[in-house]
């Protein structure tokens, strides 16, 4: 066997077994948490009473007060040209979110993405904000999480027209609320208090993300449950992202009898918490360069998840009015908007999306792909040309390996004459061939390096089209409406032309009856295969022969987007190798190779 094909095999086993290793074998590691598990204590370092789990949310979700109904509570509307929905005045609850831009599915007539939803509901997920009381102030002296709010000021929330909630405690205290929206999904929370009394007070504002589980397990429905995104809490605290899945959450369960146990974050420098899905996340953002207490926990008994922040005490002097103001983002996860964002103040607020181990690479893999679909409006085509566009920054290198790939075929005869010459004589055999590789300038390693590079690029691929929502639902041409999911098209149906449905993306018959593109992608691995002969060794021509359809039913039921990217890859490798090869005196037979390897290999005492 020649040194190219153990160089070729040698690369696809590494690619394969990479693949393997990284997507079945061994997920990432757990995330370390900037803190150890501690104890909230009733009262901070500053005198104030902190809200807790078993205190505030257990108000926020028991049955609202006799007098007033949930259902019954007002609610005032809340109308953006990408956000509709409402809050609740029991409470001052933002607890009703839908993203009118994004659909359930693809589906005709699907409903809009629902974020957020009310206390009662199969799922409940809200934003609450409230006042933690301080020294000589009970929990009657400041708004509760089911207090009813007066609408002060305005009608709708929408842009550029914000509303005013407004509560008096009958001793003096006035709570005001003023809630402003942006264009996009940002949401500026002002909490103040006047002192009418004649006695200085203290007590510290907060907000809350609670959201309710489902099931025994305490799981919450919709999540994706796979290994390479991150679904559950991020805290950002100080400059440092942490991640806690879900199921670590419920590690920091409330013992009824004792204090909440939680993660605590005591951030100096700013930052922000709260929960990520897939494709969207509710995050608490006080304002920038603030310190403040961040939290994560887990009731088990009501199976609500919550974040929460806990800024310092305000003291309000008698005759004065103290604020402080607060964001909450709700929404998608899109670059731009988040990318303004972080522009804006939000400490490292692009790291919310999921980059995975090679953020190094992810992210400006995504950032070329976001531009160039920018100019041409179709992320399809635009994948096809973030291909041209890595192919051409690697073609220094994959020029030196193919001119060394054709010298290797120059150096055949050479070759099999030290074979024979060397006979069983191994190590002989060797030193002839380093000899005539230093001798001719060959580097006989040079063939791997196009192929192994382009594994950490299509594991970045991969995470690009799964995390980033540009890609979720975006269409390319015909039945490929959704380049995140898998080929739609099917062999069963002969993709489309007879009049039965593909079976179904989850089935195993899906797993069989492949669409185009991954047949596509198996005959291009297949073509470039042929620009040489097949290995004289049976063992390792069958290898060859089965790789690329092994590879088409493996990657089947990948992102249609992902074997797009893999074709275009393969079919300019192809065209490169073959031209590079021409041009220094090797003219590879492609189509007879392809004649050969449908000839009839001989067996063992024929004759």
């Amino acid at each position: 066997m020649d040194e190219q094909n153990k160089n070729l095999i040698l690369a696809t086993a590494l690619s394969f077994l990479v693949i393997l290793v990284w997507f079945v074998l061994f997920p990432p590691p757990e995330p370390a948490t900037t803190t150890e598990q501690t104890e909230i204590s009733a009262v901070d370092d500053t005198g104030v009473q902190t809200p807790s789990a078993s205190d505030t949310v257990a108000e926020a979700t028991a049955a609202p007060e006799e007098t007033l109904p949930e259902e019954q509570a007002p609610r005032v509307e809340i109308d953006t040209p990408r956000l509709k929905g409402s809050l609740s005045l029991s409470g001052g609850r933002i607890d009703e979110l839908f993203l009118k831009d994004y659909k359930v599915s693809i589906e005709e007539g699907a409903p809009i993405v629902e974020l957020l939803s009310p206390v009662g509901s199969d799922s409940a997920y809200y934003a609450l904000y409230g006042w933690a009381p301080g020294a000589g102030l009970t929990g009657t002296d400041v708004p509760g999480p089911n207090t009813l709010w007066t609408l002060e000021q305005g009608e709708t929330l929408g842009v550029d027209s914000p509303i005013t909630l407004v509560w008096a405690n009958g001793s003096g205290l006035t709570f005001r609320r003023t809630i402003s929206v942006d264009e996009n999904y940002m949401f500026s929370v002002t909490q103040s208090v006047e002192n009418a009394t004649e006695a200085e007070v203290g007590m510290a504002p907060y907000g809350i993300l609670a959201r309710h589980g489902i099931g025994e397990d305490g799981d919450l429905p919709g999540l994706k449950n796979f290994f390479i995104l991150h679904e559950g809490v991020m805290v950002m605290a100080d400059g440092v992202l942490d991640e806690i899945d879900y199921g670590d959450v419920r590690d920091f369960d409330i013992d009824p009898n004792e204090r909440a146990q939680a993660e605590v974050y005591q951030v100096k420098e700013g930052g922000w918490v709260g929960f990520t899905d897939h494709y969207w996340m509710t995050t608490l953002i006080p304002a920038e360069g603030a310190t403040f207490k961040a939290a994560a926990k887990y009731d088990s008994r009501r199976k609500i998840y919550q974040t929460e922040t806990v800024l310092p005490t305000l003291t309000v002097a008698p005759g004065t009015t103290e604020e402080v103001t607060t964001r909450l983002f709700a929404g998608a996860k899109e670059w731009d908007a988040i990318r303004e964002y972080q522009a804006e103040g939000v400490q490292k607020f692009i790291d919310s999306i999921d980059w995975g181990w090679f953020y190094f690479l992810t992210k400006p893999i995504f950032w070329l792909l976001h531009n160039i679909n920018l100019l041409i409006g179709n992320m399809g085509w635009s994948i096809i040309g973030l291909t041209l566009i890595i192919k051409a920054i690697l073609f220094p290198l994959a020029f030196k390996s193919y001119v060394s790939m054709a010298k290797m075929k120059e150096l055949q005869p050479q070759m099999e004459a030290l074979k024979e010459s060397a006979g069983d004589d191994r190590q002989k055999m060797q030193q002839g061939m380093m000899e005539l590789y230093k001798k001719e300038k060959v580097n006989p390693a040079a063939g791997c390096l196009p192929i192994l590079l382009q594994i950490p690029i299509f594991f970045s691929l991969y995470k690009v089209i799964f995390v980033t929502i540009e890609l979720r639902q975006a269409p390319w041409f015909g039945p490929f409406q959704d380049l995140s999911a898998p080929d739609p098209t099917s062999i069963f149906n002969f993709f489309g032309l007879l009049p039965w449905a593909a079976p179904q993306p989850e089935s195993l018959m899906a797993l069989v009856f492949i669409g185009i593109l991954p047949l596509l992608l198996g005959i291009s691995m297949w073509l470039q295969q042929k620009l040489n002969p097949a290995p004289t060794d049976p063992t390792q021509a069958m290898i060859f022969a089965w790789m690329p359809w092994v590879f088409m039913f493996m990657l089947g039921g990948f992102a249609s987007g992902l074997v797009v990217y893999w074709i275009a890859n393969n079919t300019i490798t192809f065209t490169q190798q073959y031209l590079i090869m021409r041009s220094q005196g090797y003219k590879p037979d492609v189509f007879g190779n392809i004649k050969s390897g449908f000839k009839r290999s001989p067996k063992t005492g024929d004759k």
